[in-house]
């Protein structure tokens, strides 16, 4: 075999090292996340209203639990009258399901901006922490939105038992299994937020090290490869 053959063949080796590194990248499982058509069905003060608004949910990797924001695409209800700047405060309940049960609460900040009278009500991003209780897929489903205002409280309720908004494949701090069962109750504290990005940070980067390592050793076996012909030589 000629030098130049073998040099040819020793780098396709470190090509394929390489490759294959890249290709466990690319492999590492994210969440998924799909937004999803809510038909809130509202009972307020002065009757019953109504709409339809597409709601996002994203979850990130915060300490030992997830950050979950949950986004209205489109206002829900209305006011017969204009409610001022900081007039209403929403909240809701993202329900759980998959290896967990039970709901988390989620809440946000005050409307920044007067809402006029007899419009779409624009619901701010609503934030809270929840904290795995089992390991597995865990999904979140718009639940039930409150609207307090002016001293009344208006309730939407999903009328149209939506899809999950998110699967997040987690893994709680005592490394429980994926067995079956309730989790009982509340599952995390609301907060307030930006909207984050979806990701278990976690996984990704322990995938990134087995990655690097493949590409390590196919580089270690090329140097191996080359010396040995040389001393052949």
């Amino acid at each position: 075999m000629s030098y130049r053959t073998y040099q040819k063949r020793t780098t396709a080796l470190a090509l394929a090292a390489a490759l294959a590194g890249s290709g466990v990248l690319m492999a590492a499982p994210a969440a998924q996340a799909d937004v999803q058509d809510v038909n809130y069905q509202c009972k307020t003060p002065i009757g019953n209203k109504g709409a339809v608004s597409p709601i996002d949910i994203k979850g990130v990797k915060s300490g030992s639990g997830y950050k979950i924001t949950m986004s209205f695409q489109k206002g829900v209800s209305s006011s017969p009258v204009e409610l001022g700047k900081g007039a209403m405060k929403p909240s809701a309940v993202i329900k759980l399901g998959g290896a967990e049960s039970g709901s988390l609460p989620v809440s946000g900040p005050p409307n920044a901006e007067a809402v006029p009278a007899n419009t779409p009500i624009k619901i701010s991003d609503l934030s809270g922490t929840y904290t795995p209780a089992k390991s597995g897929k865990v999904t979140f489903t718009a639940g039930v939105l409150t609207i307090k205002a002016l001293g009344t409280t208006t309730t939407c309720t999903p009328a149209n038992s939506p899809k999950p908004s998110l699967t997040l494949d987690v893994k709680s701090a005592g490394g429980g299994g994926t067995s079956g069962g309730s989790s009982g109750g509340s599952q995390g504290t609301p907060s307030g937020g930006e909207l984050p990005q979806t990701g278990p940070e976690d996984s990704a980067i322990a995938l990134g090290t087995l990655g690097g390592t493949v590409l390590l050793a196919g580089a270690a076996g090329v140097l191996w490869l080359t010396r040995r012909n040389q001393a052949a030589r």
